[in-house]
């Protein structure tokens, strides 16, 4: 087992979970209207072109587009509309040279027409056309003048313009969208194959921690870190599995973890982290296989003493009890973690760039991550960092986002810009 607190860089880490850590995403069925924000285990694929026809896009005529050439608001092109090309339907007729059809907005275009023509750039001169036979039987032709020149295919969508049969909608790996259920539905796919959500298991331990609908007794603390993770990991995608507190007594803690590890794809432990004769988690974490404790100590403020782990293949975290340390560290590790149990693409960090407020000191050896909240100041975004120990759950809920203080720096005097990453 590696040194206790020999403190790597997050980068470094990371770096040695993955050379242990080899996630495998399982695969199940979910109906495409159940799949917002499930992500896919295997790509779709396009069963069929789409459009299967050619759609016109506008109100208008549908027409041939050599009979529009040259047309201008002085010398307009005459052109006799003869049918309407119904709705949901397959027009029974064949346009010719110098013939139009009235057309709506997704309809299908009427054989012989390659061209749809705006309604707006059309007058009707006349009608109906006593001369002029119609294409449809009740319908009464008459005559438009059209004043601007469409091209071949202007108006319409062709065949397999959106996609082709066999193309790779979405891959592997792709959170699903609103728009990408829609895209899904399109094409007739009603099923998915999507990433099972990993099981996750939070326990939290500490004689001193009691349930949140309990009132404290003097010097206990209400546990809140179990529900904060829980959230989320419900954010990532996983599914949180939550266990009564655990006692400060090794072969409790040890029941507990082992009964998590069981039932779960990965365990989180909260509290016992630090070198001390309390130090039960990584002993815990040990005893669930090989090759167990692989990092003890991240240089990180806050969240020292963090736990990285793996055991007979699954992940396993050992967070400090502040909160402020639980979850930041908890979005460093775990949250990637579950996402590579997905098999999802990284999520796209959020930032906006603001201008900081108040100068932020640096610990040597350490990368800060400092809590923040958001003001506009005559039209300028300022960050105001929010102070606190990392047992002060307000820290959190008082701030908006986090400004990262780069490993080994002096700090960051007021008024730089600064880049913040927003909460999710």
């Amino acid at each position: 087992m590696p040194e206790f607190l020999k403190l790597r860089t997050a980068e470094e880490a990371w770096e040695i979970f993955l050379g242990h850590f080899a996630p495998v995403v399982t695969a199940e069925p979910c109906a495409v209207i159940d799949a917002l924000d499930r992500v896919l285990a295997v790509a779709a694929t396009a069963p069929h072109e789409l459009p299967t026809f050619v759609r016109g896009t506008v109100d208008g005529y549908a027409v041939q587009a050599a009979d529009t050439y040259g047309a201008t608001a002085g010398l307009p092109a005459y052109l006799d509309v003869v049918a309407e090309a119904p709705m949901g339907a397959r027009a029974d007729f064949t346009l010719g040279p110098g013939q139009a059809a009235l057309v709506h907005t997704g309809g299908m275009a009427p054989p012989g027409a390659d061209a749809v023509i705006m309604l707006e750039h059309t007058n009707r001169a006349g009608g109906p056309l006593m001369g002029a036979a119609s294409l449809q039987a009740g319908f009464a032709p008459f005559s438009i003048e059209a004043y601007r020149p469409v091209a071949v295919g202007e108006n319409c969508i062709q065949p397999g313009e959106d996609v082709r049969a066999g193309d790779q909608i979405l891959p592997p790996g792709h959170t699903l969208r609103p728009q990408d259920l829609g895209g899904l539905l399109a094409v007739g796919i009603t099923t998915v194959q999507v990433a099972r959500p990993p099981r996750v298991a939070i326990v939290s331990q500490g004689d001193e921690v009691v349930p949140p609908d309990q009132a404290p007794g003097p010097g206990q603390v209400r546990d809140i870190n179990s529900y904060t993770l829980a959230g989320l990991v419900r954010r990532a995608g996983g599914i949180p599995l939550t266990y009564p507190i655990a006692p400060d007594q090794q072969d409790a803690l040890n029941a507990a973890v082992r009964t998590a590890f069981d039932q779960a794809d990965m365990v989180v432990i909260t509290a016992g982290s630090s070198v001390s004769y309390r130090d039960l988690t990584a002993n815990a974490i040990n005893q669930l296989g090989k090759p167990g404790v692989l990092v003890h100590g991240v240089a990180i403020r806050p969240g020292k003493p963090t736990i990285l782990a793996v055991c007979d293949g699954k992940p396993a975290f050992g967070l400090p009890g502040n909160p402020v340390s639980c979850i930041n560290i908890f979005q460093q590790f775990a949250t990637p973690t579950i996402r590579l149990l997905l098999g999802a693409r990284p999520p796209r960090v959020h930032t906006v760039p603001a201008r900081l407020a108040r100068n932020i000191s640096a610990a040597s050896g350490r990368a800060d991550f400092v809590r923040v909240r958001l003001e506009t100041r005559d039209g300028e975004t300022w960050a105001v960092p929010v102070f606190g120990k990392s047992n002060l759950i307000y820290t959190l809920v008082r701030s908006e986002g986090v400004i990262a203080v780069p490993l080994n720096s002096n700090g960051i005097p007021a008024g730089s810009e600064v880049v913040v990453t927003l909460d999710a």
